[in-house]
């Protein structure tokens, strides 16, 4: 696209599970002036996001004055437990009850060490804090981890163990540390603790990134504010990223909800946001994104982190379509590179493909239609353990391989022999086969790679499995309609539809919810009717959902630019900094006569005599301390808003809210 003389541009960038999107955004004129897509580049998302800046081909670097990024990295990160090395240090848990309760898998680390301290509810010492303790455990263990987290006992009260235990880790080494309290003033102290050792995980992780995005800015010679989307689709400064970059947890959804809002200029519907790897919905309320009444999980990891409510599905543009033992077909959750982009990028997989055609059905396995790819090579010793991994990469260096004939060559007889779970995971390996992306080339609604290798790999399929390659086409299409509809009555309703074959207790629900997608009954007619419009976002967006917004008896918006909305939402947010206080009451030592009252922030805390004298210092100190921070995160005049609740036992939680529009301006050297 040409792009306009202004000198008010803006840069966004969401890097998703398969593409890395950007778009160039006129800020005062919201109008877009270019936009580009990359291939993801998992293994260093840097790389993926200099293709696409180099993709848009800005003219004039000194007219952009933001440049804004969502990313999964964190997501990725802890799902995928790539995250750094971290010792928690629990201060007054009690490890019986943690034990008996199983909660120990929700650390978000194997190293937690026990230490005597803590507060009560009333920020009261329980015990003691055991500094020897901690001292000879961070001795013991600071060559082992890259960072540490500490998390005390009701230090939302009472930080003071905490920042004693801080001390003494700075004493001993200069390790990262974060703490607890810092993070969330919320009293659940599992959550609390994994919240900071997910941080402390990260630190390293999203610092190297922001680094990298800054050295592909300085190449460019662009010279403008760094900022990045949280999990509630707000934006934040990369210095407040580095240090808390455990609330970009979700930040590629929640940038996907902002900018379908922003892009269709509705205030009330529901947006589906249809990417190569994953489905996600997020509804928009009075202009807003619904925020979700509990922290944020990542896998089996629940935190303390404001997110936007969302739900995702593993089903997109390049699942793996794949048949199961039972006959069953299955679209996904696992994410492959089409056959039809694999053999556009290497000539000899159509030959490969068009000798298959050749042979007779019983030579023709599903192993042959799963291709192996080298994406890179591996960097040390460690990404090389395994069984075969040494003769499996020799292998590949010389081009993609069916399965069918690694197998072969490597002298197994199952795939899992080969033990190559990690090269996966790392990004060395790449898998290819069919997917929803093959069939939108054989159907010609998508058409860059090869089309021809698309179809014949479909037939193939089909042939292998005895079915007509068109009816098998529309019945992929039918599952996918049905596994989103059934997403979106799930997040909405909060209920889930019984699964299949297993009826539930009234034997009502999955007939209701079959007969009102598909209608089968002779005389019962049943309804699912979304009361919303649909704003569908990403490049297979009216593919996926056309079929939807019918079943739902709704509209299907696709706003123009819909294709790269996530990179819209990145630079469509509001600055907004939150800051809470507590305000409780001190009571007579052991006892539970009230004796004045306790204003808790996150660095010290302040004694009143009255609850009045508590409740104004904590409004003034709420209020400045969130206006300072957002203009230090890059708000242009923020508006601070001040909420006061009960928060029970005479205590009351006080946080203010500022909220600007991100301030465009040079970077200051």
């Amino acid at each position: 696209m040409s792009q306009s003389n202004s000198q008010a541009h803006v840069l966004g960038i969401d890097t998703g599970g398969t593409y890395t999107d950007g778009v160039l955004l006129e800020y005062y004129t919201r109008r877009v002036l270019a936009t580009h897509k990359s291939l993801t580049t998992r293994y260093d998302f840097s790389v993926g996001i200099e293709a696409v800046i180099d993709g848009i081909e800005i003219a004039d670097p000194t007219a952009i004055k933001m440049v804004s990024i969502s990313t999964t990295l964190a997501t990725n990160a802890i799902a995928e437990g790539k995250g750094k090395r971290v010792a928690l240090l629990l201060i007054g848990y009690d490890r019986e009850l943690v034990s008996s309760f199983k909660m120990e898998g929700r650390f978000a680390t194997p190293n937690y060490y026990y230490f005597r301290g803590g507060h009560d509810v009333y920020g009261r010492e329980k015990e003691a804090l055991d500094e020897a303790a901690i001292r000879r455990q961070v001795q013991t263990v600071a060559e082992e981890v890259d960072a540490i987290a500490i998390s005390s006992y009701f230090s939302p009260l009472n930080p003071d163990h905490e920042n004693r235990a801080h001390e003494v880790v700075r004493d001993v080494c200069d390790l990262p540390v974060v703490l607890g309290n810092q993070l969330s003033t919320q009293l659940g102290s599992v959550e609390r603790a994994t919240t900071a050792a997910l941080n402390a995980s990260l630190l390293a992780v999203l610092r190297d990134f922001v680094l990298a995005v800054r050295r592909a800015m300085a190449r460019r010679n662009i010279d403008a504010p760094l900022m990045v989307v949280r999990g509630d689709g707000t934006l934040m400064s990369d210095e407040f990223a580095a240090r808390t970059p455990v609330e970009t947890i979700h930040s590629g959804p929640a940038a996907s909800a902002i900018g379908g809002r922003f892009l269709s200029d509705l205030d009330d519907a529901l947006v589906v946001d249809v990417g190569g790897t994953t489905t996600d919905l997020a509804l928009i309320q009075a202009g807003e994104v619904t925020i979700g009444e509990e922290g944020a999980s990542v896998g089996r990891y629940k935190t303390a982190v404001k997110a936007a409510n969302l739900l995702s599905i593993g089903l997109g543009g390049d699942s793996h379509i794949t048949m199961g033992a039972d006959k069953r077909l299955r679209i996904g959750p696992e994410r492959v590179i089409p056959l039809s982009y694999l053999a556009y990028q290497h000539d000899d997989v159509a030959h490969r493909l068009s000798v298959l055609g050749q042979r007779s059905w019983t030579q023709v396995a599903p192993e042959w239609l799963e291709y192996w790819v080298l994406l890179r090579e591996p960097q040390n010793g460690r990404e090389w353990q395994g069984a075969h991994t040494e003769q499996l990469i020799t292998l590949l260096r010389d081009g993609p391989r069916p399965l069918a004939r690694i197998s072969e060559e490597l002298g197994v007889l199952h795939a899992g022999q080969i033990a190559a779970g990690d090269l996966f995971r790392q990004e060395i390996l790449g898998k290819a086969g069919l997917t929803p992306t093959d069939l939108m080339h054989i159907e010609g609604q998508y058409t860059p790679w090869n089309v021809d290798v698309a179809r014949q790999a479909w037939h193939l399929f089909c042939r292998f499995h005895f079915a007509d390659a068109e009816e098998m086409r529309a019945q992929v299409w039918r599952q996918i309609s049905e596994t989103i509809v059934e997403a979106i009555v799930t997040f909405l309703s909060g209920k889930r539809v019984p699964p299949p074959g297993l009826p539930d207790k009234e034997g009502l629900g999955r007939w209701f919810f079959q007969n009102s997608v598909r209608p089968f009954h002779d005389t019962l007619e049943t309804r699912l009717r979304l009361r919303q419009p649909i704003i569908g976002i990403g490049a297979p967006a009216e593919v996926f959902l056309r079929e939807v917004a019918k079943i739902l008896h709704t509209d299907l918006i696709l706003p123009r630019h819909h294709e790269v909305a996530n990179a819209v939402g990145a630079i469509a947010g509001s600055v907004v900094i939150t800051e809470e206080m507590l305000v409780y009451p001190r009571m007579s030592g052991e006892g539970l006569d009230v004796v004045g009252y306790y204003v808790q922030a996150s660095d010290n805390r302040h004694e009143f005599e009255t609850e009045v004298a508590a409740l104004r210092c904590a409004r003034e100190l709420c209020r400045e301390r969130a206006l300072q921070n957002a203009l230090r995160s890059g708000a242009d005049n923020p508006q601070v808003l001040l909420e006061e609740t009960p928060n029970g036992l005479d205590s009351y939680r006080v946080r203010a809210r500022a909220v600007g529009s991100p301030r465009l301006q040079r970077r200051e050297t």
